[in-house]
């Protein structure tokens, strides 16, 4: 009954923000034709893309039951290893085994800090921020870092049917994960530990392993982007992992219906919450809005959807 009701509920709000997305395009259609244009749409995707990724990798860890702010410092991070990897070996190959490495290691250290020594995930991640960022920043000197083999970018920017390898991956990314959550045993279980971990405990399943898990893939979810990111603009930097990009994370996961309480969602809807909130960002620019005005909508977006969320809660 209470999987019905979800679906239900789900049904309705995403129903309004797809009347929202309509409004806003014909707006801009009105308003902005330039939006309409190829290489702008495209740039869309690029942007849903990387943005979708990170998302992805946050929904794992909120349907589990925890939250991971550390997601753009992992990204900017482990992206600044990989290039210098690159550029001390002149090996393409080991730019991205290096990144997802420190992706997962830095995931596993979250995971294991929040899961096996009972620590706030909260103040686990947000200090994994703090410090991961400021080594980003002392390793670089505030600089950019490149001089990688260029063989990297030619593989990384291959485009298919004029779009980039990034949107391709995205998408079949994003149906595998999808799958593993909505139809895999994997999936039950995480939901199971995020709506009760206790329920869960009884149950038998491996609980710490479950939460450790979700956190080792959002590193790697952030690592894969910052791979993307690298070849995208050619260098690695501290800034790879701005402040509105977490903004931008949890508001695409909250608009898709991702709970922050746990226990309800997956990937494709945060992917989708990525696209509306791409929308938004992009619309702005086109009409030449504030960037601070972006960051005061997405706030209010992301405090009613949180509201939606904890009224359909109680509700239920």
């Amino acid at each position: 009954m209470q999987a019905v009701a979800v679906r239900k509920e789900n049904t309705i709000i995403f129903g309004l923000v797809a009347l929202a997305a309509i409004v806003l395009l014909g707006y801009m259609y009105m308003n902005a034709p330039a939006f309409f244009r190829v290489n702008n749409l495209v740039n869309v995707l690029v942007q849903t893309s990387v943005l979708g990724l990170l998302a992805m990798g946050m929904s794992f860890v909120l349907i589990g039951g925890g939250i991971d702010l550390s997601l753009p410092a992992i990204l900017a991070f482990s992206a600044i290893i990989g290039v210098i990897a690159m550029q001390t070996t002149q090996v393409a190959m080991l730019g991205p085994i290096m990144m997802l490495a420190i992706g997962a290691a830095l995931g596993a250290f979250n995971g294991a800090a929040v899961a096996y020594f009972g620590m706030a995930p909260f103040v686990v991640t947000l200090a994994t921020m703090t410090v991961v960022g400021g080594a980003s920043v002392w390793i670089t000197g505030s600089q950019s870092v490149s001089g990688y083999p260029p063989v990297f970018d030619d593989v990384i920017r291959f485009r298919l049917l004029n779009l980039p390898m990034l949107v391709w991956i995205t998408a079949v990314i994003t149906a595998v994960a999808t799958a593993i959550i909505a139809k895999g045993a994997y999936g039950r279980q995480i939901k199971a530990v995020g709506l009760n971990p206790r329920a869960a405990l009884i149950a038998r399943m491996d609980v710490k392993r479950l939460v450790l898990s979700t956190y080792v893939l959002s590193g790697c979810f952030a690592a894969i982007t910052g791979v993307f990111l690298v070849a995208r603009l050619g260098s690695a930097s501290a800034n790879l992992g701005n402040d509105s990009l977490l903004l931008d994370i949890i508001s695409a996961c909250v608009i898709g219906r991702v709970s922050i309480y746990g226990g309800i969602g997956n990937p494709l809807h945060a992917v989708l919450g990525a696209l509306f909130v791409t929308l938004i960002s992009n619309s702005m620019n086109q009409l030449g809005a504030s960037y601070f005005a972006s960051l005061i909508l997405k706030g209010v977006l992301i405090i009613i959807f949180v509201y939606l969320d904890q009224a359909l809660r109680r509700k239920a």
